[in-house]
């Protein structure tokens, strides 16, 4: 039924190689669950209710990418625009969380409207190779990044802002430990290298006291508290210029980080064919996430961790959203997986998807330096969104100036200009 169902046999996997990159995705991506519930709580939705919007909006996720694209892409709210949904929808421009979500709803409608049309590959096709492909080693920078800095190798500092880590830490000792596990293992082939990895990293971590298992005997989350946010969305203020702005705004970053998060993913297992509906299945996914409680959603960059550790099918998606409905009775068991495990697999991502570099032509000023732009800003500005709108709005400006302008899309001098207008917004919000 799986290989009839999913295609394993034309997508060249299996169903233990699935099963395998879903678990890998699932324990990479859990994190999620708490740190996205308690950005929501600052929007005004009660901590229970964020953690169990999240985990469904996860799932729905899943088998809406699962079944409808057949790509192992995670579908969680993500990182960057939960703090736009709540810090400047909410916060900032003063809607109420429960007007914030419907905004989320109409912005996923827009959404589908884009992709389900041929807007979705007008803008695709408008958008140069060279921006593609830096959108991909921006991030994967940004995954490294975020993985150095579990594992305490990057740590802050006043004077420079981030300075190497004390060697001397346990946590440091045990992260290097784990990486070197996982490295060997990985460069060996062998099945499940990841899971194996956090697997490995986590005993380690108990055994040498840096894990408390007192976590274990928390309680899990009650229902309750989310009965007022499921469908809790309201439109009383829906024709207010602030509601309006706050769908732009939405749609706008969900729409791009998607294009460039769903380009490099299909990329990765080589089936471009299959670009289309991932990006359909997303902009379903936002729609489930005004109705289920939470920020829009989108094809995270741990879905890299999956397809690195095999998965090439829905498979690995609805194994990963499976365990995300499972973890609503089980939520202690996951907190106990430390950083020290988790940094590893995420550094090694990031080494993998820096590849790309290759196919960007350095050698033009005008292709090389807007990607350049990206590459750095993403994972300096801790911003998928803020790194990819610099590369695109100097584009055109580097084309128009080397006597290029023709070579530009219209599309993409529209591109440019709303992601300025975002900017415009954010300053004066």
């Amino acid at each position: 039924m799986f290989n009839r169902l999913f295609r394993l046999k034309e997508n060249h996997t299996s169903i233990k190689t699935e099963l395998l990159a879903g678990l890998v995705s699932f324990f990479t991506i859990v994190y999620i669950i708490a740190v996205n519930a308690s950005i929501l709580t600052d929007a005004g939705i009660p901590m229970g209710a964020g953690i169990v919007a999240t985990i469904l909006v996860a799932f729905a996720g899943s088998l809406l990418m699962g079944f409808w694209a057949n790509a192992p892409m995670l579908l969680v709210p993500g990182m960057g625009i939960n703090a736009l949904f709540t810090y400047t929808v909410v916060q900032s421009m003063g809607l109420h969380w429960q007007e914030a979500l419907a905004a989320v709803f109409v912005s996923g409608i827009l959404f589908v409207i884009i992709t389900f049309t041929s807007l979705s590959g007008i803008i695709a096709n408008a958008i140069p190779d060279s921006l593609k492909e830096s959108i991909g080693v921006g991030i994967g920078l940004f995954l490294a990044f975020i993985g150095l800095q579990k594992g305490g190798i990057v740590v802050k500092s006043k004077s420079t802002f981030v300075q190497l880590g004390h060697f001397s830490d346990a946590h440091v000792l045990l992260m290097i430990a784990t990486l070197v596990i996982t490295l060997i293992l990985f460069a060996r082939n062998v099945p499940g290298n990841l899971l194996i990895g956090i697997i490995a990293g986590t005993i380690l971590s108990i055994l040498f006291g840096e894990t408390d298992l007192h976590k274990l005997g928390q309680s899990g989350f009650s229902l309750n508290d989310y009965k007022p946010v499921f469908v809790g969305l309201s439109f009383k203020h829906v024709l207010t210029f602030p509601f309006w702005m706050a769908v732009f705004s939405l749609t706008l970053v969900t729409l791009f980080e998607n294009i460039g998060l769903t380009h490099g993913f299909v990329k990765m297992i080589q089936r471009p064919e299959k670009y289309d509906r991932s990006l359909q299945a997303t902009a379903l996914s936002v729609i489930t996430c005004g109705l289920l409680g939470t920020s829009p959603s989108v094809a995270t960059v741990e879905s890299a961790s999956g397809i690195t550790a095999g998965g090439r099918t829905g498979l690995t998606t609805i194994t990963t959203g499976v365990l995300f409905l499972i973890s609503l009775l089980f939520i202690p068991f996951i907190r106990i997986i430390p950083d020290t495990a988790i940094a590893p697999v995420l550094i090694i991502i990031g080494g993998l998807m820096i590849s790309g570099t290759r196919n960007i032509n350095f050698n033009d000023f005008t292709e090389g330096f807007p990607a350049f732009l990206i590459i750095a800003c993403i994972p300096l500005t801790s911003s998928i969104v803020d790194g990819i709108a610099l590369g695109f709005i100097a584009y055109p400006i580097l084309k128009i100036a080397n006597g290029k302008a023709k070579n530009v899309a219209v599309t993409l001098y529209i591109i440019a200009a709303l992601f300025l207008i975002y900017f415009i917004f954010q300053a004066f919000s």
